[in-house]
């Protein structure tokens, strides 16, 4: 029997991952047309090779870091401010533990001459090894700030975690002998799997690949895997803990669920997805600064939250790619004849490219946020029910 739109007939269907066949069915579209394009395919006139890759590396990356966002901030109703910070201490202990060391000509004050120096020390582990440790030591940072964070809500909280986005960026910039300094920073892990590199290109199962495509393919399985387990998460009795946390936390106390212990969880998860985030997305970029996980970093997490939908996996994925490719929707924007006035080069034009992206990121926060609070997933909720109860509008 076909149900209304939305409508669920048991538990069992409700707690589904997918509810009906209709949605297994399209997430296997999606996950083809993933494939499709990771070997180089094109949507209209958009091929995804070269800058288009890149791109679409950085957003599968980047949607893990939403994802581990979302769990703390859509799934347990605690804003956090603090995002920048874990993605900073995945980023370094990567680096730590994957890369190399690094040697520079420093001059000797005794001889006067210059001479060779290890300057950073990088253990050059597999990427089996350091891409769990770097989840698991910013869980563990995330772990030692829960007890403060979870006495606090709203503001408060928002507050805190804002403050431990400069302690970061303080620290960050003093431990030169692990992150090399302000303007210097650090080379990343080697992104290397059992033997199999990511940063060459070659043959893989007789398929050519290079680097990027070798990149997007480790993200596509990694966020499947890694979406997968926050969606279950999400439906399981830790889910429905959250959701009432986020919900009524003093309703959820007297209920007997102890809030102090889900809002560490919550922390802890989302600290370790955004560790693991931190970690691939600079491995990719092959140096890491100190000054790159400042508070705009986590703003730009919170707009892929919030524009995406918040307390959805889907829509963190969709916020995600929205924000990284929305530099490159402005440019290929400015070489139109009626936007003119937008100019790529810094120093011409009206507005340069990198002002029309910061007042539409602005915009965009404002607009998700007045008139569609579910963000493009709840856009795409309506354009679904709408086309399932066609012709009729009930």
């Amino acid at each position: 029997m076909r149900l209304r739109p939305g409508l669920v007939g048991t538990y069992r269907k409700d707690a589904a991952i997918f509810r009906s066949g209709v949605q297994r069915m399209w997430v296997g579209v999606l996950l083809l047309s993933a494939i499709y394009l990771g070997f180089g395919g094109s949507i209209w006139f958009l091929r995804f090779e070269g800058e288009m890759m890149i791109l679409a590396v950085t957003a599968l990356f980047a949607s893990i870091g939403a994802i581990g966002l979302n769990i703390v901030t859509g799934f347990a109703g605690q804003i956090s401010l603090g995002h920048a910070f874990f993605l900073g201490i995945g980023a370094f202990t990567a680096a730590l533990l994957g890369g190399v060391e690094e040697s520079r000509e420093v001059l000797d004050i005794a001889s006067g001459q210059m001479v060779t120096k290890t300057i950073l020390h990088g253990l050059g582990l597999d990427l089996i090894i350091w891409l769990p440790a770097a989840g698991l030591v910013a869980a563990f940072f995330g772990l030692i700030i829960a007890p403060v964070a979870t006495r606090l809500r709203g503001l408060y909280l928002a507050f805190v975690t804002l403050g431990l986005v400069f302690v970061g960026e303080h620290v960050f910039r003093e431990a030169k002998t692990i992150t090399g300094g302000v303007g210097v920073g650090r080379p990343t892990a080697q992104a290397s799997l059992f033997g199999f590199s990511f940063d060459e290109e070659g043959d893989v199962l007789g398929i050519f690949m290079d680097s990027r495509q070798r990149y997007y393919f480790l993200g596509l399985a990694l966020l499947i895997v890694l979406g997968l387990t926050a969606k279950n998460m999400a439906r399981s009795r830790i889910g429905r803990a959250l959701a009432a946390v986020r919900d009524r936390d003093i309703a959820a106390e007297i209920m007997g669920i102890p809030l102090a212990r889900y809002k560490t969880i919550a922390f802890v998860v989302s600290s370790f997805y955004a560790g693991v985030a931190g970690a691939l997305l600079y491995s990719v970029i092959g140096q890491v600064q100190p000054e790159s996980f400042n508070l705009l970093l986590s703003i730009e997490y919170i707009a892929m939250v919030l524009i995406g939908g918040v307390a959805t996996i889907s829509g963190s994925i969709m916020g995600a790619f929205f924000i990284v490719f929305l530099p490159r929707l402005v440019e290929e924007v400015a070489h139109l004849p009626l936007f003119g006035w937008i100019s790529t080069s810094p120093s011409g034009g009206f507005m340069t490219v990198s002002q029309v992206e910061q007042i539409l990121f602005g915009l965009f926060i404002i607009g998700f946020l007045i008139l569609e609070p579910l963000g493009l997933y709840g856009i795409w909720i309506r354009i679904r029910n709408y086309w399932k109860a066609f012709p009729f509008s009930y």
